[in-house]
């Protein structure tokens, strides 16, 4: 039983490193790069809009999304103001509607009976089976060899509450928080590799889970924020509320204070 202030010490194998720390990292890093390359070969670049309002539509929401990110940057109040009531008013007016202001209400068209939303459909699919299947079979591997073992220990101090995300399989009442398990040792390459697969896939990789998860939830990520089956009508109009409660600052702000700050003394 671990006393407090005393240090616990466990007697490991040299050999876990070479036989289950270092195969699970190096199994990991691998499945991320041929989850990329699976991800390239899989993905069907989305199809264009198919005319001038269609392109407006599309446009016109991913719009609202900018002014939301970036106005900050350089915007001046009267400028984002100006900008801001314009886009919310012909939001709720529903001026960017394909259809014109008269479609809106509508339901929703049906995905089955769109060719392109069917291929969206079958992109998302795709995306999410390339990411559950490797994971899937990976921790079926692990629960089957590896199950059970300490694997290493954390050379700094950490909480209770990082005790069952480190010590999956294996925890006790017991045993020191900062000793990892090979479950648990699985599940921080899986969220933490991402610096890795940049370094050698670059900033636009799909082999980062956590990354790609990001992505679909980003609409401004690609060419038709309108999913399958998406009313773009609510969009609009969930986009003009957030426009409603955004308020305008700016990073030029006080800026001549704050250079006189740094440099005046």
């Amino acid at each position: 039983m671990a006393l407090p202030g005393v240090e616990q010490t466990i007697h490991r194998d040299p050999a876990l490193f070479y036989w289950i720390l270092l195969p699970i990292t190096i199994v990991m890093i691998l499945t991320g790069v041929l989850r990329h390359y699976a991800t390239v070969l899989l993905h069907t670049p989305p199809k264009p809009p198919s005319s001038l309002l269609e392109s407006r539509e599309r446009q016109a929401i991913l719009r609202g999304i900018n002014l939301r990110n970036n106005a900050n940057a350089a915007l001046t109040a009267s400028s984002f103001t100006s900008r801001k009531e314009y886009l919310i008013d012909s939001f709720k007016k529903g001026s960017f509607l394909r259809g014109g202001p008269e479609s809106r209400g509508k339901a929703a068209p049906n995905p089955m009976s769109d060719p392109a939303a069917m291929e969206g459909m079958m992109g998302m699919m795709k995306g999410n089976m390339a990411m559950m299947i490797p994971q899937t079979l990976i921790m079926s591997w692990i629960n089957a060899f590896f199950a059970g073992f300490v694997i290493l220990k954390l050379p700094f101090p950490l909480t209770i509450r990082f005790k069952s995300m480190l010590q999956s399989g294996v925890m006790t009442r017991d045993l020191d928080v900062r000793w990892v398990s090979s479950l648990s040792w699985y599940f921080l390459c899986l969220f933490g590799l991402q610096s890795v697969f940049i370094f050698i896939l670059g900033n636009e990789n799909a082999a980062s889970q956590m990354a790609q998860q990001v992505a679909q939830m980003n609409p401004g990520a690609n060419a038709n924020p309108f999913g399958p089956g998406q009313d773009p009508d609510k969009m609009f109009l969930a986009e003009a509320e957030n426009l409603e409660v955004l308020e305008h600052w700016s990073i030029l702000d006080d800026a001549d204070d704050r250079l006189l700050k740094i440099y005046g003394s």
